[in-house]
């Protein structure tokens, strides 16, 4: 019964947390329980996807285009998370492709400035984005891939966490912590069931498909810097999302 008490008491503080994390929202002061709160990052994801999808609905209602909308819809998600994930993927591709050494790619991740390779991943992936999302808002279903998108995209985070070191050593992945492996199963378990329990069947195929895209961005990482550092983390959710997406308007 303690361990049940300690569980349910700390539950509060780890979707905090999460949400601390993950977005530019204005919260209450809470304890950060850092990487232990990883298990609770699909919720926060879920939860972003439902203010997109109540959002895209509005437009839709109003008259917007589907193309128009889906342009709303990735703008309000880069809002809410301050294009944390967005930064990611720009410098993630900007090292791992721009320089020679693991000194300089880390580097290069480290700088502020976008480079050739980091503008050509956005403007790819948002694109990608950008296809999908308006297929599924002309074909209708848009409430149950936002938010199933928004879960399972969330979980390869974790996974790569508790899976890889942490490159640099610094940062605000090295500061948040190594999830152990059992939070990070949990956090896959809880994106797949609510992947599962809003799309059915498809939910494994999206599964699948961001654990793919995750493992592939895993083994350039490893090799190219020796791990992980936020920057991947962050890639790894724009191209889980993309993979989901796919899989989700090639099934319409």
């Amino acid at each position: 019964m303690t361990a049940i008490r300690d569980i349910a008491l700390r539950l509060p503080h780890d979707i905090l947390s999460g949400f601390a994390l993950l977005t530019r929202l204005p919260l209450p002061d809470h304890r950060s329980t850092g990487a232990a709160s990883a298990w609770a990052w699909p919720l926060v994801g879920a939860a972003l996807g439902a203010a997109a999808a109540a959002l895209a609905s509005a437009a839709l209602w109003l008259g917007v285009t589907p193309g128009v909308t889906a342009v709303l819809v990735l703008a309000f998600g880069a809002m809410l998370t301050g294009g944390l994930h967005e930064d990611g993927l720009s410098d993630t591709a900007d090292g791992l492709f721009g320089g020679w050494t693991k000194a300089r790619r880390l580097e290069i991740m480290k700088d502020s400035r976008v480079g050739s390779y980091g503008v050509l991943a956005l403007v790819l992936v948002v694109l990608a984005r950008w296809s999908a999302l308006t297929a599924l808002l002309v074909f209708g279903g848009h409430w149950a891939a936002l938010v199933a998108t928004g879960a399972l995209s969330r979980a390869p985070m974790a996974l790569i966490m508790a899976l890889l070191p942490n490159a640099r050593g610094e940062g605000l992945s090295h500061a948040t912590g190594q999830p152990a492996p059992g939070i990070a199963l949990a956090a896959l378990g809880l994106g797949l069931a609510i992947a599962v329990a809003l799309t059915g069947w498809t939910g494994i195929a999206m599964a699948a498909a961001a654990l793919g895209a995750g493992a592939v961005l895993s083994a350039s990482a490893l090799r190219r810097i020796g791990g992980q550092t936020g920057d991947i983390l962050g890639a790894s959710q724009q191209l889980a999302e993309v993979a989901c997406l796919a899989v989700l308007s090639a099934r319409l």
